[in-house]
């Protein structure tokens, strides 16, 4: 037999260079665990970056809903013949004019309520020496005088620093406020083209019933707030009215303050009637419990009379969705959470409608 016959057969090239399959598995592993904690990672930041930016999301979506909201008096002027852009410059000057408004009735009974108080000082320290008045009783029995100097002496740290959270509460407000209003102009000025650029998310064959059912969120969204507003005007109204009848001061400033507060869903109205009952004390204390009484009797009118019937043609929502989905947006976000809860619920009540419940139903 010859060495040729007896030598074994040369390996390939191919075979010798491949990879090993434990190694191969391995990195698959390691690649498949690198990505996992990338967008583990990821999304932590972007979970943390969001609650940084919460408050002012809220605001963003409020303007959003305020645009939503002017948009059908937008829609109904631009019928009439009007270009989109006047239209939207209507609405803009109608709505700063019906904010002036708000301003003059509250500056004149806040500036006369100073005034009053200023001018008021001095008898209330002079009273506080007489013992025989009921401030003077009260400074006996509890030192208030005593105790204001020893706090303000001793803790100047705590003062400050209430005086430094109060002047942020007011920056932080009207900064809300003036950036509430300029989204809700740009907002309500590109309403059309911001629907359009997210209608493009969606495929081809689905971007026309996307935008009906967008639209009918639009459309819903819109009736729901201008219902709410409704309500708020009637309860303003009364307010005004039963005020006006018992003597009660400042009765436009105090109906405004209630219809602003009857926005709120649930709880605002008797905020606000709890505000007013206390008001009307300076007249009589008969008076404050008949408004008080007047409030009980208006929120059961409205919560069984004036508002169901809004709602339904508003939005067409079982009050127990109203009711949970304003609880849970109250406890998550407050008063703005309350707000906006109704019009996500309906968004997720037409999805789940549309999307959701057919396909269920098919399988």
């Amino acid at each position: 037999m010859s060495a040729d016959e007896t030598s074994p057969a040369p390996v390939p090239a191919v075979a010798a260079r491949r990879p090993d399959p434990d190694r191969r598995l391995s990195r698959s592993w390691f690649s498949i665990g690198f990505r996992a904690g990338l967008g583990a990672l990821a999304a932590y930041w972007l979970v943390l970056a969001v609650q940084h930016v919460e408050s002012t999301l809220m605001l963003v979506l409020l303007s959003l809903v305020i645009a939503i909201s002017a948009d059908p008096v937008v829609g109904w002027l631009t019928g009439r013949g009007l270009r989109r852009s006047w239209a939207v410059a209507a609405v803009i000057v109608g709505l700063f004019l019906f904010l002036g408004g708000l301003s003059t009735l509250f500056i004149a009974p806040v500036t006369n309520e100073i005034t009053a108080l200023v001018h008021k000082v001095p008898t209330w320290l002079q009273q506080l020496h007489d013992h025989q008045s009921l401030l003077g009783r009260l400074e006996d029995r509890y030192k208030i005088t005593e105790k204001a100097k020893k706090q303000l002496g001793t803790d100047t740290s705590s003062l400050a620093g209430g005086l430094m959270g109060a002047g942020q509460l007011v920056a932080t407000t009207v900064t809300g406020l003036f950036l509430v209003i300029t989204l809700t102009m740009y907002f309500l000025a590109g309403l059309p083209t911001l629907k359009r650029f997210g209608l493009r998310f969606v495929a081809g064959s689905r971007r026309e019933h996307a935008e009906a059912l967008v639209d009918e969120i639009l459309l819903r969204t819109g009736r729901y707030m201008l219902a709410n507003l409704a309500t708020s005007v009637i309860a303003g109204l009364a307010t005004f009215i039963w005020l006006e009848v018992w003597g009660v001061p400042y009765p436009a400033a105090l109906g405004v303050f209630v219809a602003l507060m009857d926005l709120i869903p649930l709880v605002g109205s008797t905020l606000g009637g709890i505000v007013v009952s206390l008001v009307a004390l300076v007249v009589s204390l008969p008076v404050a419990i008949a408004t008080a009484v007047f409030y009980v009797v208006f929120r059961l009118a409205e919560d069984y009379l004036i508002m169901p019937r809004a709602m339904k043609f508003a939005i067409e929502v079982h009050p127990l969705v109203t009711i949970l989905a304003v609880l849970a947006g109250g406890a998550l976000e407050g008063v703005i959470g309350a707000l906006l809860a109704i019009p996500v619920a309906v968004a997720i009540g037409l999805v789940l409608d549309d999307a959701v419940f057919p396909r269920i139903a098919r399988r």
